[in-house]
C-alpha cells in the first residue's frame, strides 16, 4: 500500500484523487482527475458511504448517545441510527439495563398494551432514514435513555474534511459528537472507491489491490465485533432471577421488592 505522510485534515477531494490513481484510470504524476471525473468520483463516494447504512458491519464506530423517553409513549423514530447494541434507562443517578427482544417476540406475543411502568424491554427495526424503537412497558416518566449505537456515515462535498464531520443530529453525545473518520478507515474507503470507479468505467480492478481491500474489510469487522453473549430469562419461579409473570404485569407494574 502507498504510504501517506500524516497531516491535519483529509478532504474528500484528496481521497477521490488518490482513488483515481489507485484505479489506474488517471496516471499518477502525469495527470490529475478532470472536473467531470471529480464529480463522478464524489457521486460514487457518497453512494459508497450510503451503502454502509446497509453494510453496517463495516462501520467500526460505536457512539454512546442519550435521548429522553416520553411518558406513556411506546414508539420512537431514531434518525440516522443504523444499529443499536445496548440500551439503559436512568432513574436519577441509577442506571437500569433494558433487554433487546426479537421482532416476532415483541410484536407477536400476548401482553397488556397500556401499562405505564419501567421500560425493561425494547425492539429496534431499521426504517427509512434511521430506525424505529419500541419500548415495553410504556415509560411512566421521561426517563433518560442511553444507548450504544452506530450512526450513518454522512454524505460529503469535495472540500469536506473527512476527519472532522459535524452533522446536526437530535441526540446528546455522551462520548464524542465528531462523526469524522480516522485515516485508517479512509484508507479502506480509498480501495473501495477505486473498485467503484473501475466498475463505473468498465475496467477490471487490479487483483492485488482487490486482495488488499478484502484484507482491510476483514480487519474492520474485528474492530468492533458484535457482543454475542447471552442473557437467559425464564418464566419459572424456581430460578433466582425469574422473568416477568402475571403479578409483574398486573400488580407490580414492573417493580419488584428486594
Amino acid at each position: 500500500m502507498e504510504l501517506r505522510i500524516a497531516k491535519d485534515g483529509y478532504t474528500a477531494r484528496e481521497l477521490i484523487t488518490r482513488a483515481y490513481y489507485l484505479s489506474g484510470i488517471v496516471a499518477r504524476e502525469a495527470q490529475v482527475p478532470s472536473g467531470v471525473q471529480m464529480t463522478v468520483g464524489l457521486d460514487l463516494l457518497n453512494s459508497l458511504l450510503d451503502y454502509k447504512q446497509i453494510e453496517t458491519d463495516l462501520i467500526p464506530y460505536w457512539q454512546y448517545i442519550e435521548l429522553p423517553a416520553v411518558g406513556s409513549q411506546e414508539y420512537y423514530f431514531l434518525p440516522y441510527v443504523a444499529a443499536v447494541e445496548s440500551m439503559t434507562f436512568n432513574i436519577d443517578v441509577v442506571r437500569y439495563p433494558m433487554q433487546s427482544v426479537t421482532r416476532r417476540n415483541y410484536y407477536g406475543s400476548a401482553r397488556v398494551d397500556n401499562i405505564p411502568s419501567l421500560p425493561f424491554s425494547y425492539n429496534f427495526n431499521r426504517a427509512l432514514g434511521g430506525g424505529n424503537l419500541a419500548l415495553y412497558f410504556l415509560p411512566e416518566s421521561n426517563y433518560p435513555l442511553k444507548m450504544m449505537v452506530k450512526i450513518f456515515l454522512f454524505d460529503v462535498t469535495l472540500d469536506t474534511d473527512l476527519t472532522n464531520i459535524s452533522e446536526s443530529v437530535p441526540y446528546t453525545f455522551i462520548n464524542n459528537s465528531n462523526q469524522g473518520l480516522d485515516t485508517g478507515y479512509i484508507e479502506y474507503l480509498r480501495y473501495a472507491l477505486a473498485q467503484y470507479i473501475c466498475s463505473e468505467y468498465g475496467i477490471l480492478f487490479n487483483p492485488e489491490s482487490k486482495d488488499i481491500m478484502k484484507s482491510l474489510e476483514r480487519k474492520l469487522m474485528y474492530v468492533g465485533p458484535p457482543d454475542l453473549s447471552m442473557i437467559k430469562s425464564t418464566i419459572l419461579n424456581s430460578d433466582s432471577k425469574p422473568g416477568f409473570n402475571w403479578g409483574d404485569v398486573n400488580i407490580g407494574l414492573g417493580w419488584r421488592p428486594n
